[in-house]
């Protein structure tokens, strides 16, 4: 098959979510004979020089860019707010260089499949239609307006809970607007895919999670800075902010009055200063900055965080710590979408106290820790193996051709 991927953003460098997911079901799709085309958004927020992509991934994928300016705006968002009936978020990704650069490709090359990695590529479903006999697929990777919605709920400042609530309102409206104009639908979770169906989503569908090339993500329990606590994920997201300043605040303390040598390792891209700041007034923090190697960053670190309370969708970097074998404590939020046991693969916890006893059971008892890292380990291998998720949407796609 010949598949042209969308996407709002150059997947690489995989260090987030998105990308992540984005560039693993490529490589998968392209390893099993299919010809992948992504056509992506260079941002200038995250912009990439498409040039340095290692050659193991540009002689699997035909990756192209256009240059697009999406920053926030605070006149563009009251602009959008007094005169748009479309929410903020998404308007920004529709842009006339792009739109221009997809009606080249789809004259030059031909496709069977198109798949949209995100909601607000649904912006260009006309183009698509006025110019390939393509079968379009929507691979949602969360639920957009849940996120907001959640946001909101969060927020401390009326104004911002204010504007955060209209746009999850206009969110939703624009998820249903969108709603069947597909022609395939690909969550990334079964509760994804059950939200579509509330809706009223009528098309086939097929849950989709981020896959990982599972034998190249060995554990090593035995050569690890143990005891020890970190934190990897982008810094410029609200949730990891939020959720990280709810465990510096309220859950750290707690654990220093029972390991008061302990040093909690954090890694990111993009944080804001006031986060670093944040991280610098506590001398137990190392904050280390973007990284180089996400993955020897996990392997080297003992018990993983990952305190969330908004955002929606698969947490990518849990399934990633997972996968090498590391003890994690998380929040409901955080394991929502991924059928985890707690107790046996991962801690869920919600309270500060209860994130502070599980930590101090890992960090008490090395059994426990190895225990539960490699259930974690065995779970993914189960359920996240790139190439298995691979040949399901292939199939799936070949069968709805």
């Amino acid at each position: 098959m010949r598949i042209l991927q969308l996407t709002n953003k150059i997947p690489y460098p995989p260090k987030d979510g998105g990308a992540i997911a984005t560039l693993n079901i490529s490589r998968g799709l392209a390893q099993l004979g299919h010809e992948i085309t992504i056509l992506g958004m260079n941002t200038l927020k995250h912009y990439f020089n498409i040039k340095l992509i290692p050659e193991d991934i540009t002689n699997l994928i035909d990756i192209r860019e256009v240059v697009v300016d999406t920053k926030i705006s605070a006149f563009a968002a009251l602009k959008n707010l007094l005169f748009s009936d479309d929410p903020y978020n998404a308007e920004r990704f529709f842009h006339d260089g792009f739109a221009n650069a997809l009606k080249k490709l789809l004259n030059e090359k031909s496709f069977d499949v198109i798949q949209l990695e995100g909601l607000y590529l649904g912006y260009y479903i006309d183009i698509i239609r006025a110019h390939s006999k393509a079968k379009i697929s929507l691979r949602a990777h969360n639920i957009e307006h849940e996120i907001w919605e959640r946001t909101a709920s969060q927020e401390k400042l009326y104004w911002k809970k204010l504007y955060f609530r209209m746009l999850a309102v206009r969110i939703r409206r624009f998820e249903i607007r969108m709603l069947n104009k597909y022609d395939l639908l690909v969550p990334i979770t079964e509760r994804d895919a059950s939200h579509y169906m509330s809706f009223g989503n009528k098309k086939p569908y097929l849950v989709v999670p981020s896959g990982f090339d599972t034998s190249l993500l060995v554990p090593k329990p035995d050569n690890i800075n143990y005891p020890s606590v970190f934190f990897i994920g982008t810094l410029d997201w609200f949730p990891n902010q939020e959720g990280l300043v709810w465990f510096i605040e309220q859950v750290w303390p707690l654990v220093l009055q029972k390991h008061p040598d302990l040093k909690f390792h954090v890694a990111g891209r993009n944080a804001p200063q006031w986060i670093t700041r944040l991280f610098n007034r506590n001398p137990n923090i190392d904050y280390m900055g973007e990284i180089e190697d996400a993955y020897q960053f996990i392997t080297d670190n003992a018990v993983m965080v990952a305190p969330l309370f908004s955002g929606s969708g698969m947490r990518v970097k849990i399934i990633e710590g997972m996968a090498l074998g590391k003890a994690i404590v998380t929040t409901t939020i955080g394991a929502e979408g991924i059928d985890v046991t707690p107790g046996k693969n991962i801690f869920v916890e919600d309270d500060a106290e209860g994130f502070c006893q599980q930590l101090d059971h890992l960090l008490n008892d090395r059994v426990l820790f190895n225990e539960v890292g490699k259930q974690a380990n065995l779970f993914v291998g189960k359920n996240y193996d790139n190439h298995k998720i691979s040949v399901s949407l292939a199939d799936f796609y070949s069968k709805n051709l």
